[in-house]
């Protein structure tokens, strides 16, 4: 008999409640121990357009105190890929995610499929968990591109993309609205083509400036006058990433003898070339300086010296770099340890 991991944290909470829909599905049948693992048995990604870039993650989280490792990702059609995680041995507690995609672009109407999925515990026997995969691909509705992927953003910057909408059958279809549940994420339609059953609308996505940094991974919903499908998902992705980076972070000063002044350099990074025009820290201690440049450039090293004082301990501060045509200031954190004299 394995040994459960008996660790409680909110990411086990979720996975057991995923878990438990799934037995749900089936009450009849007990969970063998590999299934227990995974966040879904069975996935439907509904009714969606031809050309839309439609994904899905499952999760796989080791819930035993021995290391499972992940053997195989595999499917049973070629219209589903699976893509096996990086990491595949998983230690008490970690988390491996497959991330599964349905070819939307060659396969039309009903698809099933499945995701073989081979585990094993080390020096124990392999199981395979099976998990089916369903698609309805309309063949009216064409994206063009299959998503609003905006890529890198800067922060800050927002971006926008344009999606192309095809249907071909009733002459009078119409897309009535269009629904986000993401307040950073807002779309338009506009009708730009109708005539011999062909309509085309242009779909306008744009992510908000005020983005915070980090993946977005997200779907509005285009509703139409179907009456049997009135809704058309469409995917909405991206990466928020900073454009000036300061490395190290945090900035490591070490150990410090009070009244003893120290160089640490402070690396400043760019997409573009950018002026710093002053650097602030958050204390009224009098213990910086900075030899800054007024250069235009993709590279910043600023030597900065420290002079701590007296009070032995752990010593921080928060300093503010004032970007010139940037809005918003870059900040980062410089720690380091005084000792005592007597140290």
């Amino acid at each position: 008999m394995r040994t459960l991991y008996s660790g409680v944290t909110k990411a086990s909470l979720v996975l057991a409640c995923l878990v438990a829909q799934a037995a749900a599905d089936d009450p009849g049948r007990e969970l063998s121990w590999a299934e227990k693992m995974f966040s879904e048995l069975k996935h439907d990604f509904g009714v969606v357009a031809r050309g839309a870039d439609v994904r899905h993650k499952i999760a796989v989280r080791n819930l035993y105190e021995e290391t499972v490792t992940i053997l195989d990702v595999s499917t049973t059609c070629g219209c589903t890929v699976a893509d096996a995680p990086k990491n595949r041995v998983l230690k008490t507690g970690e988390v491996a995610w497959i991330e599964v995609a349905m070819n939307t672009q060659k396969f039309m109407r009903r698809k099933n499929s499945n995701v073989d999925v081979t585990v094993s515990f080390a020096g124990g026997a392999a199981e395979k968990v099976r998990i089916p995969i369903t698609a309805y691909i309309r063949s009216d509705v064409v994206l063009t591109p299959g998503s609003a992927n905006f890529g890198s953003v800067d922060t800050g910057a927002g971006a926008e993309r344009k999606i192309q909408i095809s249907y071909a059958g009733r002459p009078d279809w119409a897309i009535r609205d269009v629904r986000t549940g993401n307040p950073l994420v807002s779309a338009d339609v506009e009708e730009v083509q109708r005539g011999g059953g062909q309509v085309r609308y242009n779909l306008t996505v744009r992510l908000s400036p005020d983005a915070p940094l980090g993946a977005v991974r997200d779907q509005l919903v285009l509703v139409t006058d179907d009456e049997a499908n009135p809704y058309v998902p469409v995917a909405v992705e991206g990466l928020v990433e900073p454009d000036i980076v300061v490395t190290p972070a945090p900035l490591p000063l070490g150990t410090l003898e009070p009244g003893v002044a120290k160089t640490v350099n402070v690396v400043v990074r760019g997409r573009k070339p950018f002026t710093i025009d002053r650097i602030e820290c958050e204390s009224d201690r009098d213990c910086y300086k900075v030899r800054m440049s007024k250069a235009t450039k993709t590279v910043h090293i600023l030597p900065l010296t420290v002079t701590p004082p007296s009070e032995p301990g752990e010593f921080e501060e928060l300093f503010t770099l004032t970007i010139k045509g940037r809005p918003q200031p870059v900040t980062f954190t410089a720690r380091g340890t005084i000792v005592g004299t007597g140290s």
